[in-house]
């Protein structure tokens, strides 16, 4: 069986849609809590689920362009996350969402 690479970006594009708008629309309240936690305001709180809803929405997109610019979006908000954990002494574990979405990320930019 082959699988070509269009069938691999696709998946990959709708893994990340579903699991950014999983975290950041179905469990919100978790989020609250954990920037709450890491004393950051709600204003920015709002601003990063928007970008990060707005530019998976954008990968969706089959225009290359598009998918990039949405690519390197979300890939610069996850440094940030990465750079959270890492100032907030998280164990491990709290960064591999981070990590694993950043991985997926790379990976549809080298792809695509």
């Amino acid at each position: 069986m082959i699988i070509h690479s269009t069938t691999i970006l696709s998946v990959i594009k709708i893994l990340l849609f579903v699991s950014l708008f999983f975290v950041w629309v179905v469990r919100y309240e978790n989020i609250k809590k954990e920037f709450i936690l890491y004393k950051f305001p709600a204003w920015l709180r709002d601003l990063v689920g928007i970008l990060k809803v707005s530019f998976s929405i954008m990968i969706l997109f089959n225009d290359n362009y598009l998918s990039t610019i949405g690519c390197l979006g979300i890939l610069g908000l996850m440094v940030g996350a990465i750079m959270t954990h890492l100032r907030m002494k998280n164990p491990f574990q709290k960064m591999i969402p981070a990590l694993s979405l950043s991985t997926m990320l790379l990976l549809l930019l080298y792809l695509s």
